[in-house]
């Protein structure tokens, strides 16, 4: 398992592998958090904070809440509204140290456009 925390320490993402792959997608929302997405399966990511810890934001259609600490503010991930154990979620790869993540290749996401990968 790699861990990370939120810039105040309040939140703790826990993923079970390095990622392959990370995804950086340049929509409306992503582009102002600066976000770079990793994806893995939603019961394999492990989400640690007190109560009220936390706070998630969801726009458009409100398919997706992005979780934040409610203190500092770092986007942790995403995950669907209607969320399983096999959906898939998105957790913030910015939260970890580069040396924890590893090379691994970003993708470029149009998500302000075609919603197609570009590179």
């Amino acid at each position: 398992m790699l861990s990370a925390t939120c810039h105040c320490g309040a939140v703790t993402v826990e993923i079970p592998r390095r990622p392959r792959r990370m995804t950086n997608c340049n929509c409306s929302i992503c582009r102002r958090y600066g976000v770079l997405w990793s994806y893995y399966k939603d019961a394999a990511v492990t989400l640690t904070a007190a109560p009220g810890a936390t706070d998630d934001y969801s726009w458009g259609d409100k398919r997706l809440r992005f979780i934040r600490c409610a203190t500092c503010g770092c986007v942790m991930q995403w995950r669907l509204v209607n969320a399983s154990p096999a959906s898939r979620t998105g957790v913030n790869m910015r939260n970890f140290d580069p040396a924890v993540v590893g090379p691994a290749r970003i993708r470029f996401l149009d998500g302000a456009g075609t919603w197609k990968y570009v590179g």
